[in-house]
């Protein structure tokens, strides 16, 4: 399950103290969705279509949460509590009132209504020094809490919040360390400590941009209404040219039996984070790279080696991984999937997760240790080089090199040993460039 292991001090006090003093909490303490579209509609349609209303009924969640998570959760006390803590920020009310473990989605629970719109309007704040692990603090009740100052609303009250317009209210959920002390979710702190911080630009900024528009229905028309799609990594306008690339060869003119180095250059123009980045363990982006000759025969380039340390695990490989869940679901000998389930040899842009026994895990709540970091940090470049000597067959002409970025949400292994339908593990092509040759004799 995505993001959140620890209790959050805050939320556990709140279930303890209702527990004690014989309370019994109840999803009736937060607004429905619906009842916000009563006058929200525009926002409502919005938040209905984003990954937002989806956090806990998303396929691949429910699959993570129930077939792996929870099982392993239920015999294993290193990681007990995320049969709680998942909940934090993929259903938050439910962890609030303390229905631990909800119902699955197909019993429409009030869980089902992930990150609603009570739960941000009535967060006002976060407990410790830096956001994380859902240690947000709610307020549930009738004040709403909002970036305006003197709105009127006829349903509840409404009360001006600076901290809705931070990005430390993102890093609440975007922030996370496994019950082994591993931080596995950053990409709050990665824009902390990137260039956008430091010229004010918020994760706000890129995932809920203003236009005209209108809050409420009967309100007035405003200049700079946010946006409540949240568009992120399941977006494919938002991942489309978020990494510029540029290919070169080292020469116009070659013939066969030379040697050559094709370069190609990746930039991250267009995140303030590190890409891919939230949940690295399922991310692949990789970059493939291919040489077409005047007769249409292609030919695989495999990226040149660097020599840093853990390098293995960032050019794809099929080797057998993720045996851990074998034990989480109870398979007897399970020798394991499919690392990266592509093609071999290309650069992947990763950061691999290591459970316990040092296998490498896509349970971020299992995560005992890190590999090496070679994800591509906003405005930063990385260059990647081909050596080839070109086939004495290669015929006269044009050669044209291709070098194409692509991106999958999921290990195609996992999904399909999983269940996990297809659009999840589909391959989508974030940015391509082309450059080409003379073959000459």
């Amino acid at each position: 399950m995505k993001k959140v292991f620890f209790l959050a001090i805050c939320s556990s006090l709140l279930i303890i103290i209702a527990t004690l003093s014989g309370q019994k909490k109840s999803y009736d303490l937060f607004e429905r969705p619906k009842a916000c579209a009563q006058c929200h509609k525009e926002i409502y349609m919005q938040w209905k279509q984003a990954m937002m209303s989806q956090a806990y009924t998303h396929h691949w969640d429910e699959i993570e949460y129930f077939k792996l998570a929870l099982p392993q959760a239920e015999k294993d006390p290193k990681v007990a509590e995320i049969k709680a803590g998942c909940n934090g920020c993929h259903a938050p009310s439910a962890l609030y009132i303390g229905d631990t473990p909800p119902q699955p989605p197909s019993a429409n629970t009030r869980a089902n209504e992930s990150v609603s719109c009570d739960i941000c309007h009535t967060m006002t704040g976060f407990s410790g020094d830096i956001p994380f692990n859902y240690n947000y603090i709610l307020s549930p009740g009738k004040i709403k809490y909002g970036q305006r100052q003197g709105v009127v609303s006829p349903h509840h009250q409404t009360k001006y919040l600076d901290f809705i317009k931070s990005p430390d209210f993102c890093g609440t959920c975007h922030n996370e360390k496994s019950p082994y002390g591993i931080w596995v979710k950053t990409t709050h702190l990665e824009w902390k400590d990137g260039p956008y911080s430091k010229q004010g630009v918020r994760c706000q900024d890129c995932h809920m941009w203003h236009a005209s528009g209108k809050s409420a229905d009967m309100g007035e028309m405003l200049p700079d209404m946010a946006n409540h799609n949240f568009p992120g990594g399941h977006v494919l306008a938002k991942l489309r040219g978020a990494v510029e690339i540029k290919v070169y060869a080292d020469a116009e003119e070659l013939s066969p039996g030379d040697k050559t180095v094709i370069s190609v250059h990746l930039y991250n123009a267009k995140a303030g984070h590190k890409v891919p980045t939230g949940s690295a363990e399922d991310r692949q982006l990789w970059l493939e790279v291919n040489a077409v000759d005047s007769k249409g025969n292609r030919y695989v380039l495999t990226v040149d080696k660097k020599g840093f340390k853990g390098e293995e695990y960032t050019i794809t490989s099929n080797e057998l991984a993720y045996q851990d869940m074998g034990e989480m679901m109870d398979i007897k000998d399970f020798k394991g999937l499919k690392r990266d389930d592509i093609e071999e040899g290309h650069r992947i842009f990763r950061l691999p997760y290591f459970d316990p026994k040092g296998r490498m895990t896509i349970g971020q709540w299992n995560t005992a240790s890190l590999g090496v970091d070679y994800r591509i940090g906003p405005r930063e470049t990385k260059i990647e080089t081909y050596a080839w000597t070109l086939p004495q067959t290669l015929p006269e002409g044009k050669l044209r090199i291709e070098a194409r970025l692509r991106y999958r949400l999921l290990v195609k292994s996992v999904a399909e040993f999983l269940g996990v339908p297809a659009d999840e593990y589909e391959i989508k092509e974030i940015n391509s460039a082309e450059t080409e040759v003379n073959i000459v004799y």
